[in-house]
C-alpha cells in the first residue's frame, strides 16, 4: 500500500524526524520511497536551534515549502545534492505536543501545488497519530491495521465534494465507521447516521460547505458500532480549493482513537458535560459546567474560560474567582469585574488561536510571563471551535507537576468542541434576549416623575424562558397639582405584536387620563380602542387615581389581579375592588369604580402575575408570599422593598412588572378657592374682586398686583376666545400661588412670536410668562386649563 500511496500524492520519498528532548535535536527515524535521505543531502540529525529549514518548520509549527531553486540556493541549509528537487517540511503534532517533522521530496521540478500540499498535511496528521500511539511512522501511510494487528491507530481517508454532498471513502474508513462497502451509497448522511447525537453538531460544523477552510481542522467524536459499543475517532481534514480559490472538496483522514480512550470514567465525564451544556442558558452556565466537569475531576488549581471579542480575550469564568489566586499579571488586568487582554499580548495564546489545536505543557519554562505563573506544573490551552471559527479559549493550570496521560489528552480535546458549540449557542441566546429586553424597556417610562406627598419606585424583569418580547407595562401619570394616576397592565403573549399593542395601550391610557376623564371612562375608552384594532390579543389592566391631598384612591380593574395595600401598622391585604373583563374582549363592557381611602404611611403595590404565579407556584401561594414580604419590609426605603419583593425571581416563566407607591400625605394642606366667571362686560372686574377677597382671607399681602394682573390676562383670554363656562381656581401651597382658568375650548393657547407696535392685543401670554415662575396648559375633558404659578416670599403656613 505504501508503494501506491507515495505516487498518489506525487512525492518520491518521505523522511520522518522525531524530536529528541534530551539532545535538543531532530533525529531521522524512517524513510520511505526512492533512495535514502543521504542521497538527497538530508542529515540524520538537525539541532532544534539550528538554521536548517527543517528545524525552522518545527520551531514555527508551520509547513515550509522550497522550490527547486530555493532548495539548491547556497545558505538554504538543505544540503541538496540532486538538481530539480522540491522539498517540504511539515511539523508533526498531536494533542498540542510537538512530535517531530515530516520531510517530503518531489522530483517533478514544479514544486508543490495547493492540493498536493493539503494531502501532504493530512498525511502528516496521520503519521503524528501513529507516533503518538507508539507505532512506526511508516504505518501512518497504511490505511489498515498496524503491523501487530491491533485496532488502535487504524486510519481511513475520504474526499467530500462540497457542491454535491457526495463522499468517496476507502474501505478502511468504512470499516472504522461500521458500514459494509456494498451498503455504502456515497452519501455523507449515511456515515453521519452512526455518530453519537451529542457529537453530531460539532461534526456538522466541519462538513458544512459554508464552514470549509483550507486550514487544518481536527476533531474527535464518537460513533456507535453495530453491537452498540462506542468508538472514538479522530478527524483531520482541510478544504481543497478550485482554480478560482473557492472551497471545492474536503479531504481528510480518520484515525481510530479508541486505544487512547479506554477509561469508562472518561466517557462518563464527557456525557456529564454534554448534559450540563445542553441545559446552559448563559455564558456563566457554560463556565460553571466546565468547572464541574473538568477542573474539579482533573484537580486543576485554576481554570479560565475566555471569550474572543474583537481581538481581545475577555474572561467570563474564573475558578477560583478570587484575584489573589491568580498571577500578578492577571490581577493588574482585573479592571471592572473580570480581566481581558489583547491576544497579541500573549503570543502563545495567539498561536493556539491561529492553529486551532490544543496546547499542553508539562512545564511553564519558556512561556511568556502572562502564562508562566498560570500553571508551573502543567498548563492546558484549549481553543473552543464553533461554526468554523474559534470563539474562545479554556485554560487550566496546575501548580504541581502534572503529566498528561493519553486519556486526559483525549478528554481535553473532546470537551473543547462541546464547549465551543455551547458557547456559540448561548452567546446567540444572550444577544437575542438582550435585544428583546432592550425593546421592551424602550416602551416603558425612562424615569418616574417626582410627586408631592408620594414616593414611587418600579421594577421590570423580562422572562428568562423564551426570547420574545413581552407585554407587561407600568406608568405614572400626573393629572394635576392634586391628582396622579398609577397604571399597570399585561398584554397577552410574548411577541412583537404583544409589545406593539402594549405601547399603544399605554399611550392611549395616558392620553385619555391627561384629558381629565375619570378612571372608569379612561379604561372604557381604552377598551373600545383595543377592541377596534382588529388584533387577537387582549390585555389586563389596573388603573388607580390618587388624590394626594385627601388620600382617596379610585380603582378600576380590567381582568387584572387585585392591588395589595400595606397599612401603616404593617398589616398587608388585597384590596377587594370590583372588576371588569380584560381589555379588548367586549367593546361595550362596563368597568366599575371602587373608592379606597389610603391613610398616610400606606404602601400600594401594583404587580403583574409573573411575580406571583409560575409553573411551580400557585397564584394564591405567590400572593401570600408577596404579602408576607411586603409586611416585613421597611416602607421608608422603597428601593430596598422592591428588591425584596422580586428576590427569588431569577428564573421566570413570564415577565415581571412591579409598581410601589408610598402615600405620605402633604405636610400642609393647600388652600383652595374657586369662582365661576360670569360672561358679563365686567367679568374681569368681578374675577379680580374675587381674587382680592381670597388673598385677604389667606393673609397674602405680597405680589398682589402681579397675581391680579395674571388673573386679568387669563380670564380675558378665556372670555374673549371661548364659549361656555369659564372657571377660576386659586391654590396656595406653601409659598407658591397657582392661578388656573378652565374653559370649554380644546384649543391650546399659542404664545405669539412677535408683536407689532400698533397691535392692540396678543401680549397676554407674554405677560403671564414674564410674571409667573412657571406656566402651562393641560387638557381637560372637552376643554383645557391654562395656569400660572407666582412665587411668594417665604411665609409661615
Amino acid at each position: 500500500m505504501t508503494e501506491r500511496f507515495l505516487p498518489s500524492v506525487g512525492v518520491a520519498m518521505v523522511a520522518v524526524y522525531v524530536v529528541d528532548d534530551e539532545a535538543h535535536e531532530l533525529r531521522l527515524t524512517e524513510t520511505v520511497g526512492e533512495g535514502s535521505g543521504a542521497a538527497y543531502g538530508l542529515s540524520p540529525r538537525y539541532a532544534l536551534s539550528g538554521g536548517s529549514f527543517i528545524a525552522e518548520a518545527f520551531r514555527v509549527s508551520r509547513a515550509l515549502w522550497l522550490t527547486p531553486a530555493e532548495a539548491a540556493a547556497p545558505g538554504s541549509g538543505t544540503g541538496m545534492r540532486v538538481a530539480g528537487v522540491s522539498l517540504g517540511a511539515l511539523p508533526l503534532r498531536a494533542d498540542g505536543r510537538h512530535l517531530g517533522c515530516l520531510v517530503v521530496v518531489n522530483r517533478t521540478g514544479d514544486g508543490f501545488g495547493a492540493e498536493q500540499r493539503g494531502r501532504l498535511e493530512l498525511c502528516a496528521g496521520r503519521i503524528a497519530a501513529r507516533l503518538e500511539a507508539g507505532g512506526p511512522a511508516s504505518s501512518g501511510l497504511e490505511p489498515g491495521p498496524g503491523p501487530d494487528g491491533e485496532a488502535g491507530g487504524r486510519t481511513g481517508s475520504f474526499t467530500l465534494f462540497l457542491s454535491t454532498g457526495r463522499i468517496e471513502a476507502d474501505a478502511p474508513l468504512l470499516e472504522l465507521i461500521g458500514v459494509a462497502p456494498d451498503d455504502f451509497d456515497g452519501r455523507v448522511e449515511t456515515l453521519l447516521a452512526h455518530t453519537v447525537p451529542e457529537d453530531l453538531p460539532a461534526l456538522m460544523s466541519v462538513f458544512e460547505a459554508g464552514h470549509a477552510t483550507p486550514d487544518n481542522r481536527e476533531l474527535e467524536f464518537r460513533i456507535r458500532g453495530p453491537t452498540g459499543e462506542l468508538r472514538w475517532l479522530r478527524l483531520r481534514c482541510r478544504a481543497l480549493l478550485d482554480p478560482s480559490g473557492r472551497p471545492d472538496r474536503l479531504a481528510g483522514v480518520l484515525v481510530d482513537a479508541s486505544h487512547l480512550r479506554s477509561s469508562t470514567d472518561e466517557v462518563s465525564r464527557v456525557q456529564r458535560l454534554s448534559a450540563l451544556l445542553a441545559n446552559a442558558m448563559t455564558v456563566r452556565d457554560v463556565g460553571r459546567g466546565l468547572v464541574t466537569a473538568l477542573r474539579e475531576p482533573l484537580g486543576a488549581d485554576r481554570m479560565a474560560l475566555s471569550e474572543l471579542h474583537g481581538g481581545r480575550l475577555v474572561a467570563t469564568t474564573l475558578a477560583p474567582p478570587e484575584p489573589a489566586a491568580w498571577p500578578e499579571g492577571w490581577r493588574i488586568d482585573w479592571r471592572s469585574e473580570l480581566p481581558d487582554t489583547p491576544t497579541g499580548a500573549l503570543p502563545t495564546l495567539a498561536a493556539t488561536l491561529r492553529e486551532g489545536a490544543p496546547g499542553l505543557w508539562t512545564t511553564s519554562t519558556g512561556l511568556e510571563p502572562g502564562l508562566a505563573d498560570l500553571g508551573r506544573g502543567g498548563l492546558a490551552v484549549l481553543p473552543l471551535p464553533a461554526d468554523g471559527r474559534v470563539v474562545g479559549l479554556c485554560l487550566l493550570g496546575w501548580d504541581e507537576p502534572h503529566p498528561f496521560g493519553p486519556e486526559e489528552r483525549s478528554l481535553l480535546t473532546a470537551t473543547a468542541g462541546l464547549v465551543g458549540q455551547a458557547l456559540a449557542r448561548v452567546r446567540a441566546v444572550d444577544a437575542e434576549h438582550e435585544l428583546a429586553a432592550m425593546l421592551q424597556r424602550s416602551l416603558l417610562p425612562r424615569k418616574l416623575p417626582s410627586l408631592p406627598g408620594c414616593g414611587t419606585v418600579a421594577r421590570y424583569l423580562p422572562a428568562t424562558a423564551g426570547l420574545e418580547v413581552g407585554g407587561d407595562w407600568y406608568d405614572v401619570v400626573p393629572l394635576s397639582d392634586r391628582f396622579v394616576a398609577f397604571v399597570i397592565g399585561d398584554v397577552q403573549g410574548h411577541s412583537a405584536e404583544a409589545a406593539t399593542v402594549m405601547g399603544q395601550i399605554r399611550t392611549a391610557i395616558r392620553a385619555y387620563a391627561v384629558e381629565g376623564h375619570p378612571p372608569d371612562v379612561v379604561v372604557s375608552h381604552t377598551n373600545r380602542l383595543l377592541a377596534g384594532m382588529e388584533t387577537d390579543v387582549f390585555a389586563t389592566c389596573c388603573y388607580a387615581a390618587l388624590d394626594t391631598e385627601d388620600g382617596d384612591a379610585w380603582f378600576v380593574r380590567a381582568g387584572h389581579m387585585l392591588p395589595i395595600v400595606r397599612e401603616p401598622d404593617g398589616t398587608t391585604r388585597e384590596v377587594e375592588t370590583e372588576g371588569g373583563p380584560p381589555l379588548g374582549v367586549l367593546p361595550d363592557a362596563e368597568f366599575p369604580l371602587s373608592a379606597v381611602p389610603l391613610p398616610p404611611g400606606s404602601v400600594l403595590a401594583l404587580l403583574t402575575d409573573g411575580l406571583v404565579e409560575s409553573s411551580k407556584l400557585r397564584l394564591e401561594d405567590g400572593v401570600q408570599r408577596i404579602c408576607e414580604k411586603l409586611s416585613a419590609a421597611d416602607p421608608s426605603d422603597l428601593d430596598r422593598m422592591a428588591d425584596e419583593l422580586i428576590r427569588g425571581a431569577e428564573t421566570r416563566d413570564d415577565d415581571v412588572a412591579l409598581l410601589l407607591v408610598r402615600y405620605d400625605g402633604l405636610a400642609a394642606r393647600p388652600l383652595r378657592s374657586a369662582w365661576t366667571v360670569w360672561r358679563l362686560p365686567d367679568a374681569v372686574m368681578h374675577a379680580r374682586r374675587f381674587t382680592a377677597r381670597t388673598l385677604r382671607a389667606w393673609q397674602v399681602t405680597e405680589e398682589t398686583d402681579t397675581i391680579l394682573l395674571v388673573v386679568s390676562e387669563l380670564v380675558t383670554n378665556a372670555v374673549a376666545h371661548t364659549q361656555g363656562e369659564v372657571r377660576l381656581d386659586l391654590t396656595l401651597a406653601g409659598n407658591r400661588l397657582r392661578v388656573a382658568v378652565s374653559d370649554s375650548s380644546p384649543r391650546t393657547p399659542v404664545k405669539p412670536t412677535s408683536i407689532d407696535w400698533e397691535a392692540t392685543g396678543g401680549r397676554g401670554l407674554l405677560l403671564v410668562e414674564a410674571l409667573s415662575a412657571a406656566w402651562g396648559s393641560v387638557p381637560l375633558s372637552g376643554g383645557k386649563q391654562v395656569w400660572g404659578e407666582i412665587l411668594l416670599p417665604s411665609r409661615e403656613v
